[in-house]
């Protein structure tokens, strides 16, 4: 593999797959994210430990037990990463959430992502298919590639997996979060040939 390639593979590695973070620094992350801007006096010599201490005090942090020394090493962890970024104004030092960042906050809600069964099967199946290029691209494929495992899909083919209820929607915002809907297709099918597997595999009747 070229050397660029490579550097760009880990690149995307990095953003792509599973967060292996921290709680508190999941925390921290979605802490910003949701507020927008952090702001403190740019003449504090400490301005993250003091942003630190005011996180610290929010209720719902404050029952995580958080200390601001932790807080503030997760800050430095997250400027290091480029995923916030810091304006120092003469009156104010801000802080929000970076591009990069906002995009590792949807990679980790994705893999919260639930779809919900209906009661009753359509008798359809939804077809995932998917042919994404191996050059930029491999990460965000095996991030696809573990999702779609961990909803429970059946993988008829190398690129190919099958699921019985609704799932479109989350499909989609999955392959929008990694940058790859012009990949992926998703069928929607009334009969597969011999569908005897699939229908053992999803607990499903015969008749």
């Amino acid at each position: 593999m070229p050397f660029n390639c490579y550097r760009n593979y880990n690149r995307q590695k990095s953003l792509f797959m599973p967060a292996k973070y921290k709680k508190i620094t999941k925390d921290i992350l979605f802490y910003i994210a949701s507020a927008g801007v952090l702001a403190i006096a740019a003449t504090s010599p400490y301005f993250f430990f003091n942003i630190a201490k005011n996180i610290s005090k929010d209720k719902k942090y404050k029952r995580k037990r958080y200390k601001p020394r932790e807080i503030a090493r997760v800050l430095q962890r997250l400027r290091n990463g480029d995923l916030i970024t810091i304006e120092k104004g003469d009156s104010q030092i801000k802080i929000w959430i970076s591009e990069k960042g906002q995009k590792k906050v949807s990679i980790i809600e994705s893999e919260n992502l639930i779809i919900q069964k209906p009661q009753r099967w359509d008798k359809k199946w939804r077809l995932i298919i998917f042919d994404i290029p191996d050059k930029n691209k491999k990460a965000a494929r095996e991030a696809l590639r573990s999702r779609l495992k961990r909803f429970g899909f059946y993988q008829l083919q190398k690129s190919v997996w099958a699921y019985p209820f609704p799932c479109e929607k989350e499909i989609r915002l999955i392959c929008q979060i990694f940058d790859i809907n012009p990949y992926v297709n998703i069928v929607l099918a009334e009969n597969i040939e011999d569908d005897f597997q699939l229908r053992k595999y999803f607990g499903l009747d015969f008749f």
